[in-house]
């Protein structure tokens, strides 16, 4: 199998109780554990994405932006949830690390394919929050990348219900496939 498992934005500022938290993000990490697992036991490569935001982000109301101040690298609150499994030999994509410059994909200005490439996956496996900003623009960019996606449906959390159904449906229409882990189980053999 020519596959990875990317984990997107797992961060103690997107998790309940957080800065910028998703609504019921927490309920999520369990199963999201059981895929790092499922690939890491496996030696199938495991990434996990982050936001890496310098204290004066263009993203941040301070500076007319839509968020209050989350993820800013070194903090806290930019860290992986404790509970989060991280398996040794990860690689971790920082995002939106410029002072000038959003990026909600884990494509976008980051070497996130060419890593993938080197690994040579064909596969992509994503899970994580917020289903309906950070996973949907990964989804898409890795669409548009020529990966194979697959969206771990069980795994993904979004900030709106109507909001992250949506943008479901946009990722499924762009190719998505959703899984759940039964599917995973029954293509992992």
């Amino acid at each position: 199998m020519h596959g990875a498992l990317m984990v997107v934005d797992m961060q103690n500022d997107f998790m309940d109780g957080g800065a910028l938290p998703v609504p019921g993000s927490l309920g999520v990490l369990p199963k999201v554990n059981e895929y790092v697992r499922a690939f890491s036991g496996r030696c199938l490569p495991v990434l996990f994405t982050r936001d890496w935001h310098p204290p004066d982000h263009i993203s941040f109301a301070s500076r007319g932006g839509p968020w209050p101040p989350h993820c800013v690298r070194g903090t806290g609150g930019a860290g992986f949830h404790g509970l989060l499994d991280v398996p040794a030999g990860a690689t971790v994509i920082s995002k939106a690390g410029e002072r000038d410059g959003e990026a909600y994909s884990a494509f976008q200005g980051t070497r996130a394919a060419e890593t993938l490439r080197g690994l040579s996956v064909r596969e992509l496996y994503v899970c994580g929050v917020a289903t309906d900003y950070c996973v949907r623009q990964t989804v898409n960019d890795a669409l548009s990348e020529g990966f194979l996606v697959f969206l771990l449906m069980d795994a993904v959390k979004g900030i709106d219900d109507e909001g992250s159904k949506a943008a479901v449906d946009e990722m499924v229409r762009n190719g998505a496939v959703p899984l759940r882990m039964d599917g995973l189980l029954a293509r992992l053999g």
